[in-house]
């Protein structure tokens, strides 16, 4: 009936984004292809059963941040970060550097500075 070399291995969306840890839980990576969040080869798709291959391109937004990864290999558990990074390639813009913050200069601190003088002064 069906050749091994004619079988492609698929594996449900879902399911790849919590193996390669780029979610905490599958409910959560469901949430976010059902709000619309995530491309797949430039499509977009709201259902979490829809599969992935190797070589797809996935583009979402996760914490801020533009996402796009091509899987590399599908998984077959939820693995360490050292597996789970195995499974994609990240061709991601480099995040935007953060502007930096103004930092906060004190009073340098002594025993005898009290906080209002007067009113320990009763003499």
């Amino acid at each position: 009936m069906s050749n091994e070399n004619d079988a492609e291995e698929t594996l449900r969306i879902d399911k790849w984004l919590w193996h390669a840890r780029f979610l905490k839980s599958r409910s959560l990576a469901a949430k976010l292809v059902t709000e619309g969040k995530l491309r797949i080869n430039g499509d977009r798709y709201t259902k979490a059963g829809k599969t992935v291959r190797a070589e797809d391109v996935l583009t979402f937004t996760l914490h801020d941040r533009i996402r796009i990864v091509r899987i590399i290999a599908l998984g077959t558990r939820r693995g360490p970060a050292p597996e789970a990074q195995a499974l994609y390639e990240d061709m991601s813009p480099a995040p935007e550097p953060k502007p930096p913050q103004a930092s906060v200069t004190r009073e340098k601190w002594s025993r005898d500075r009290r906080p209002d003088k007067s009113k320990y002064d009763s003499a």
